[in-house]
């Protein structure tokens, strides 16, 4: 069956490079709570050595939606070839990322644009996080898909 959603870049990013991203995400959250704090913003910005056990617990929490995250988006979008499935769901991810961006602005404005400064958690969650956004956006716009493909629907589909 041929699909109007190309292996590159689309299926290779949503299908396998983003939900794997976020299962490192989990993995972090969940599993090394202190480094990924750490990580996460200034050393001189931590109050303690080790997360308290609501920290430990939000922390669960964001394992839990990464997880969720890297679930959705690989297998609902890995069981269709519906274009407008995969826009719907992409442009809530698009949501999401906007509302991920946001939780970073207590690091600082600098975080956004300071590439020079960023550690790995900093490119993971900004830098990775824009290249999701971008890639969900040229998706919504149509960008290499192919001609007519916003037009396309599966046949359970026609009837909406």
């Amino acid at each position: 069956m041929s699909s109007a959603i190309p292996f590159f870049p689309y299926r290779l990013f949503f299908l396998y490079i983003e939900p794997i991203s976020a299962l490192a995400g989990a993995y972090y959250a969940a599993i090394r709570p202190t480094d990924y704090l750490r990580d996460l913003v200034a050393p001189t910005q931590l109050t303690a050595s080790y997360p308290d056990t609501p920290a430990h617990m939000v922390l669960y929490q964001l394992a839990n939606l990464y997880l969720l995250f890297a679930l959705n988006e690989h297998l609902v979008l890995s069981s269709t070839t519906s274009i407008r499935t995969w826009k719907r769901l992409l442009f809530g991810l698009l949501v999401a990322d906007f509302g991920h961006l946001a939780t970073m602005a207590p690091a600082g404005l600098e975080i956004f644009w300071k590439v020079w400064t960023w550690n790995a958690m900093a490119w993971g969650s900004v830098g990775f996080v824009y290249m999701g956004a971008t890639m969900r956006i040229c998706f919504l716009a149509g960008m290499g898909l192919k001609e007519g493909a916003s037009r396309l629907a599966a046949p359970s589909e026609k009837a909406e």
